[in-house]
């Protein structure tokens, strides 16, 4: 058939890279008591009166997609930070299965575990931690230093690594002469040199001025965008969550509450103290175009052939004035109404798609902000639709769903 009506699907693309199964972290002398009492559902609070012992990270268990940022979120002692770390071991687990790849990392000889660390992860911390007597080229080259890498090739490979960042021209400069932008982004090209598959990142941009956090979480997309990793980010502030997280975890006492697409946390969170993290949030600078678009629209492919009359019954068929026309590689090629269409069929005009398209309908960029469209969407008589980069059709945005993003409470 010429026409279908296609619904918004998820990204079911991407493999599985990290897994989490029953993760416990007890801190104390007792582990053996109160990890028992923490399957048994104490909190954490009465474990620690009675054994003495602090549970870090109580019953993790999801899996972490391959190539996606996946920021893991909560208050103070929450223990985003220690699920963080037992992600490489930096904390040994108490209890739990944590494989990577497939692989069990719990299980893991220290000789396997150094070489998963060397070959597979870098972390980025919240302080800058350069050597103040090394050039930014050697600070850059250090960890493949530590791993025994030959001076041609980490030099090569750092080089390589501040290029991605942008301070290439800044190889031989001390780290004193460099802003903290500059810093953080030496510490960004120090974790990428050794070229990893796993990005840890804690609270790494939290130290920098707001400007300059901004500028990072940028160039943290943009790298993304080049050559995508599997990040694993923690912060604290929900605004930086919800600009570069593909998915967020949220933890409160240890525990994980919730994870899913910002999308999914704000419109259904999991109890009251997610609630409260986005109570105040204006979902209109946070979400993009994108995020709100709907493939609701009766959608039409333009190719040789096709049916006019076939496509006029179906708009009327399902009610609809409008459908979207879309080529075979499902660029963006305009909207048509049922009247514009009817006009052009009996006037014989030839590609009537194209000559019926309507003129003050143009696509926009699924990037944009939906503080950006807000006047487009609400000035349209009909939907306005969406493309992304390549010009591809991703969905369309009414003013009932703008209404709907808008008032989060329902």
């Amino acid at each position: 058939m010429p026409f279908n009506i296609e619904f918004e699907k998820s990204d079911a693309s991407r493999g599985v890279k990290i897994t989490l199964r029953n993760v416990y972290k007890v801190f104390g002398g007792v582990t053996g008591r109160a990890l028992e009492m923490a399957r048994a559902g104490k909190s954490k609070s009465e474990i620690r009166a009675a054994t003495g012992c602090a549970i870090g990270v109580d019953s993790a268990s999801f899996d972490i997609m391959a190539g996606e940022t996946f920021v893991i979120m909560g208050l103070s002692g929450s223990g985003k930070s220690t699920l963080l770390r037992l992600l490489n071991r930096l904390i040994e687990p108490t209890s739990g299965t944590i494989e990577i790849d497939g692989r069990d990392i719990t299980k893991m000889s220290k000789r396997e575990l150094i070489e998963l660390r060397r070959r597979d992860m870098s972390m980025v911390f919240q302080s800058f931690a350069l050597l103040p007597n090394r050039n930014v080229l050697n600070n850059a080259a250090f960890g493949l230093e530590v791993a025994g890498v030959g001076e041609a090739e980490r030099a090569e490979k750092a080089l390589a690594a501040l290029d991605a960042v942008g301070l290439k021209a800044y190889a031989q400069s001390r780290p004193d002469e460099l802003s903290g932008g500059m810093k953080q982004r030496v510490g960004l090209a120090r974790a990428l040199a050794s070229e990893p598959t796993i990005l840890l990142m804690d609270e790494a941009f939290s130290a920098l001025d707001p400007l300059i956090r901004t500028e990072m979480q940028d160039e943290l997309m943009r790298l993304q965008g080049e050559n995508s990793r599997t990040v694993i980010f923690v912060s604290h502030d929900l605004d930086e969550a919800m600009r570069i997280g593909d998915r967020i975890c949220i933890m409160q006492h240890g525990k994980v509450v919730q994870v899913g697409t910002p999308d999914e946390i704000v419109w259904k969170p999991a109890n009251d103290y997610v609630r409260s993290f986005f109570r105040n949030v204006d979902v209109s600078q946070v979400f993009k175009a994108g995020d709100i678009a709907r493939k609701a629209q009766l959608t039409i492919i333009d190719r040789q052939g096709v049916s006019v009359a076939a496509a006029l019954e179906q708009m009327e068929q399902s009610g609809r004035d409008v459908a979207i026309v879309v080529g075979r590689d499902r660029r963006y090629h305009g909207m048509v109404s049922q009247d514009a269409l009817i006009e052009k069929v009996k006037a014989k005009v030839a590609e009537p798609y194209r000559n019926a398209f309507l003129q003050d309908v143009l696509p926009i960029a699924a990037s944009e902000p939906v503080s950006n469209v807000l006047g487009r969407v609400a000035e349209s008589r009909w939907p306005v639709p969406v493309v992304d980069e390549q010009g591809r059709y991703v969905g369309s945005i009414s003013k009932s769903s703008l209404l709907e993003t808008l008032d989060r409470a329902g």
